[in-house]
């Protein structure tokens, strides 16, 4: 007997559906990496090169500018050339420059060639934002979520992996090629996966970016806040612990259980758009976790994690920061989307909010690594952090329906 014809459609554009969110995850998998593997490894870096905090900073720091101030041009690549190629040159200049940062001969070398990997990590934000867009209209959380998931599980995995690769490949080094080359391999599964570009080249032209939106600054300013707490974390949380009298294995061990909590957050967020219907509340909700953590990671006591309660201090704050960071992150992600009325206008929407966030968040490793250079100990960054969440929090006191627009209190969950 045959089948429905309706049943077949359905059927064809789940598999399509399907294959876009397995092209967007795999794709995403390796633009994190890059930043994620130096935390663990930062003082057998600094050690290697003779690196100040203030110039280890700048690791995490470069990539987070080039996201900001190149998401613009992240619209005019695609124009230029499509947002499915766009997409795989960005994957090919994050490895490829990620490759040969693993052979630099000195700490300048490893500089520059981090500005390479930043120009891959900063075109593609509005690129995804545009291939959800035309891709998966109707369908804008599952996309954006599909992405976040990898850019998530790939520096989950980075931080996890990074010190025994360096142990078992005879350094830094050469845990540094194996994820670059990692990261290569994500170009194969987007070919394969990624939807074929459906309009017609246009001229190439840099974007009208919405300054006019306040809703759109707005929502720059909350993604930096929550940018600054994660780059400062998976930047400086070993160094932290390491001070405090913990080993590096058991400080990279606790960095790898803030990263890979994001895999976990962020399956909650459907959850609890189930709990809780506004945006404003879950992004409220989030912020508070993230307060709560970051002060229990500032009032730690010095000591190996064998000493009275600091492990469980420890990982409880870890936690709480990391849940707070990793419900804030996609539901962000998601707004621009939600909130635009065509690939183009959520494409300059999402390159804004990258543009304000990035910007904003860029500083954050190295300021921290500065006043840790001035003052000897992590205790006044810590505290500058806690200051960074209280701010969060007061923020979302102004992501309200009224700037944000209706749409964006839609539901997470999609039928």
């Amino acid at each position: 007997m045959a089948e429905p014809a309706g049943a077949t459609a359905a059927a064809e554009e789940s598999r399509r559906v399907t294959t876009v969110v397995l092209a967007l995850f795999v794709a995403a998998l390796g633009f994190r990496i890059p930043v994620l593997v130096v935390g663990p490894l930062l003082k057998d870096i600094q050690s290697d090169l003779g690196m100040s905090h203030a110039v280890a900073g700048l690791l995490s720091t470069i990539p987070v500018l080039c996201m900001a101030f190149l998401a613009p041009l992240g619209p005019v690549v695609a124009a230029s050339i499509g947002p499915r190629v766009a997409v795989a040159a960005c994957i090919v200049a994050t490895g490829g420059f990620g490759l040969l940062r693993a052979f630099a001969p000195d700490a300048l070398w490893v500089v520059v060639l981090t500005v390479g990997i930043g120009v891959g990590m900063g075109v593609v934000g509005p690129v995804f934002t545009q291939v959800v867009r035309t891709a998966l209209p109707h369908r804008p959380t599952l996309g954006t979520g599909a992405y976040a998931m990898g850019y998530i599980v790939g520096s989950s995995a980075a931080a996890a992996v990074a010190v025994p690769l360096a142990a078992a490949l005879g350094g830094w080094r050469g845990a540094f090629a194996a994820l670059a080359i990692i990261t290569l391999g994500a170009l194969v599964g987007w070919l394969l996966l990624s939807p074929r570009d459906r309009h017609v080249r246009v001229a190439p032209r840099m974007p009208r970016l919405p300054f006019h939106s306040s809703g759109g600054w707005l929502l720059g300013v909350a993604f930096g806040l929550q940018s600054t707490l994660f780059y400062a974390a998976i930047t400086w949380l070993p160094s932290i612990y390491i001070e405090r009298g913990w080993s590096t294995g058991d400080a990279a061990t606790l960095n790898a259980f803030f990263a890979a909590l994001g895999i976990l957050t962020t399956l909650t967020v459907p959850l609890l758009a189930r709990w809780i219907r506004s945006r404003q509340r879950q992004l409220a909700m989030a912020a508070g976790f993230a307060l709560i953590g970051s002060i229990g990671i500032a009032v730690g006591a010095d000591g190996p994690p064998s000493a009275g309660s600091n492990a469980l201090v420890a990982y409880a704050s870890v936690f709480a920061l990391n849940f707070g960071i990793g419900i804030f992150f996609p539901i962000t992600l998601t707004l621009p989307v939600e909130v635009a009325r065509s690939p183009a206008e959520s494409s300059s929407l999402a390159a804004l909010m990258l543009l304000v966030g990035y910007t904003l968040s860029a500083v954050a490793p190295v300021v921290l690594g500065t006043v840790r250079d001035a003052t000897g100990s992590f205790v006044v960054a810590g505290w500058l952090v806690v200051g960074v969440a209280a701010v969060m929090l007061a923020s979302t006191a102004l992501l309200s329906p009224q700037r944000l627009g209706r749409r964006a209190q839609a539901p997470i969950v999609e039928a």
